[in-house]
């Protein structure tokens, strides 16, 4: 078990001083009464990690941006709901009644969470972001247009061109050169878009180069246009807090796998009325009031939207996140992550060969994720390395988010590598990364690399064996 607290300093390197020119106005200088730092411990294996030397060390995960370990607060949370677990909402028996409160429960840890608003807004367990970004483009209204950016993950830039979405018209915005094009773009775009009802779909954080949007200005500029904006905030909320009453968004995605809850849950927050008058895209039990043999009556929001047996698990482990990630732990720990971040960015452009992709400037504030490219080293062949010579787990690939990445590509180069920061990232664990890749542009691997499904690996791999 490896336990890092989030207030915990010395883990953090040097300095807990914000890097230059991020902008952390929006969060606490000292915690709220009442709220409170939760520890961030998560869960691990024991033993560390094989080496092809045959070796074991610490694994030193840099792949927190894909999928996040198990905080020990959700494990727990688990542990506890288990000897009650049983299907919810319809059952008279005690475990359904337990199971349903906790279900329940959840959901009112998750709406606290992201700051809904009670009056408008409804929260819908989904499977995760790709699935919340599905539901909401099969509720808009038929003659909606929706304005999304080239530089989108997949899950929020391909739903509504879906067969099944019912935007009546799709624009995509190209790379904005800045923050504020970005803004200016998304105006002019809603501003010249048909009447009717408008919506602009943006990330919080890209998951590529870890750069944060400018969501509020944006927010502003779609209100100012009579449109809506739903956020994907699936790489940010792991970093910093998000809440629709104070971006003012309509809609927010979130996945439970990004945020320490890897238990297959995710959320659609924001505004009823779309989500109220859509048809399910799920039909099935739970969604249904009454069914004859000519007619279905829908349920009222959120069971509409959450046919089926719902994911209790998932809903319990998603909000003990949530519950464990308050405010000012969020604070803390983008404290300690900057400073992360800050030594390894910084070490890696010390390395001759290595660039940094970024589509606003390396002073740009960001959350924990750097993607790079090594000149002369493929980014597989990188990743591969890594793993088998270092026990250093990062990706490698265009990230789902193929458009924004070949765009920042240098020429010559086809994928690039990721590294992504969390709770579990240590001072040792950057220095190793930063060493091993200076070690392999200096010397390449050590040892032979052969095609194994279409991925490099080692050409004997005692590994294989365990």
């Amino acid at each position: 078990m490896t336990t890092v607290l989030p207030f915990d300093s010395a883990r953090a390197g040097r300095s807990t001083a914000h890097p230059a020119g991020l902008d952390t106005s929006h969060l606490h200088d000292a915690p709220h009464p009442g709220d409170t730092v939760r520890d961030c411990s998560i869960v691990t294996a024991e033993g560390g990690v094989p080496l092809v030397t045959g070796e074991y060390v610490e694994y030193a995960n840099f792949d927190y941006a894909a999928s996040a370990p198990c905080l020990t607060a959700v494990a727990d949370a688990l542990s506890a709901a288990l000897p009650y677990y049983a299907s919810v909402h319809r059952g008279a028996g005690h475990h359904s009644q337990v199971s349903t409160e906790a279900y329940e429960r959840a959901r009112r840890s998750v709406a606290r969470f992201l700051g809904t608003r009670p009056d408008t807004d409804a929260v819908v367990f989904v499977r995760g972001t790709t699935d919340a970004l599905n539901l909401l483009a099969r509720s808009v209204p038929d003659d909606c247009t929706v304005v999304v950016f080239e530089s989108e993950h997949h899950a929020s830039l391909l739903p509504w061109e879906h067969p099944a979405a019912r935007a009546a018209r799709v624009v995509r915005l190209p790379l904005p050169a800045s923050p504020e094009a970005a803004v200016e773009a998304a105006r002019t775009a809603l501003r010249e878009a048909p009447e009717g009802p408008r919506l602009l779909c943006v990330t919080a954080a890209s998951n590529v180069t870890g750069e944060i949007w400018p969501v509020h200005e944006l927010v502003e500029a779609a209100h100012a246009e009579g449109a809506r904006v739903v956020v994907d905030a699936a790489q940010y909320v792991p970093h910093l807090p998000f809440g629709l009453d104070d971006t003012g968004a309509d809609y927010v995605a979130l996945s439970g796998h990004k945020l320490y809850a890897p238990f297959g849950s995710g959320v659609l927050a924001g505004r009823a009325d779309w989500l109220r008058e859509a048809t399910p895209y799920l039909s099935g039990g739970g969604a249904t009031r009454r069914v004859t043999d000519h007619d279905v009556a829908w349920n009222d929001l959120p069971a509409r939207h959450e046919a089926g047996s719902p994911n209790v698990l998932g809903a319990v482990a998603l909000a003990a996140a949530c519950d464990t990630f308050t405010e000012d732990t969020l604070a803390l720990q983008h404290i300690r992550e900057s400073a992360l971040l800050e030594r390894l960015r910084a070490g890696l452009a010390e390395i001759d060969g290595v660039h940094e992709l970024a589509l606003w400037g390396a002073d740009h504030q960001r959350v924990g994720i750097v993607s790079f490219v090594v000149d002369g080293l493929p980014a597989d062949l990188l990743a591969a390395a890594l793993s088998a010579e270092y026990g250093i787990g990062v990706r490698d690939g265009l990230f789902c988010a193929h458009p924004l990445t070949a765009h920042l590509l240098p020429e010559g180069h086809a994928q690039a590598v990721r590294a992504s920061l969390g709770v579990g990232t240590t001072e040792e664990h950057v220095d190793r990364l930063v060493g091993a890749v200076a070690d392999l542009v200096a010397h390449g691997p050590r040892r032979e690399y052969v095609d194994s499904d279409g991925r490099p690996a080692p050409a004997t791999d005692p590994r294989a064996a365990l």
